[in-house]
């Protein structure tokens, strides 16, 4: 019980801080010195290290998950419809859980996600802070532009209607 106390707080943490009745959308403008493409490499549920550059040239909605997060659950079947809607126009969407294989693969398995997942564990956070996200939400959304660069980001479940807002400018 005492190794379980932990997960339950930063399950507790990051639920508390993926939740609100605000808008949590931020429209990002990199700095000059932050300009410079996204770069990530993590393996993909069947275990394959899948690299950013798999997607250059693309918008990719990159969105941070967890199984166990509600918001994240709750938003997945609009990722899937914008991955559906789009993919034909140059978007890639793109989910790096913080969890474990196991448990991202039974839940992809469950809905039938249609859009690459990665099992970012750890590092998915660490990336997740250097895209702004400073207090650790989940669920968190980035945009990148064609040329790999963040252009909006979303703290909290992302609607649809959201989502296309984000990427249609730059499809």
């Amino acid at each position: 019980m005492h190794r379980l106390l932990p997960v339950l707080a930063l399950g507790a943490i990051l639920f508390t801080a993926g939740c609100g009745t605000e808008s949590n959308a931020v429209p990002v403008a990199p700095a000059p010195q932050a300009a410079a493409p996204i770069a990530f490499n993590f393996p993909d549920l069947e275990g394959k290290q899948r690299d950013m550059s798999e997607w250059s040239g693309q918008v990719v909605l990159v969105n941070f998950w967890a199984p166990w997060c509600p918001p994240c659950r709750k938003e997945m079947p609009a990722l899937m419809e914008l991955q559906e809607k789009y993919a034909g126009r140059g978007l890639t969407v793109v989910g790096i859980t913080i969890d474990t294989q196991e448990n991202a693969q039974n839940f992809a398995d469950s809905l039938g996600i249609n859009f690459p997942i990665l099992i970012g564990e750890d590092g998915g956070l660490e990336l997740a802070q250097t895209l702004g996200n400073k207090v650790g939400a989940l669920p968190y959304t980035v945009v990148l532009d064609r040329q790999g660069r963040a252009a909006y980001t979303h703290r909290s479940e992302i609607t649809l209607q959201q989502a296309e807002q984000a990427v249609l400018p730059l499809l």
